[in-house]
């Protein structure tokens, strides 16, 4: 697959009181990015966990740890795919 690498700028104070490292809030940013972009219906939940790194099955029950309620997107998915 190919993908195209995007790069910001994070304050050291953001990290140090995140108390994490560069690499740990990347991936952490990654995962927040898809779960918004499929709570807010941009992305379908294959397109999402791409996004995030991992299979679709674990986006998917990763979900309730950002309370993200995926019975409402997987709705509005499927009424997507109907139209």
């Amino acid at each position: 697959m190919a993908a195209r690498r995007i790069t910001i700028d994070v304050p050291e104070k953001v990290l140090l009181s995140e108390k994490t490292d560069e690499k740990a809030f990347g991936r952490e940013l990654r995962i927040l990015a898809a779960v918004k972009l499929y709570e807010l219906g941009r992305l379908s939940s294959g397109r999402a966990a791409e996004l995030a790194g991992m299979p679709r099955v674990e986006f998917l029950l990763t979900l309730e740890r950002y309370k993200a309620y995926p019975l409402e997107a997987e709705l509005r998915d499927l009424e997507n795919a109907e139209a």
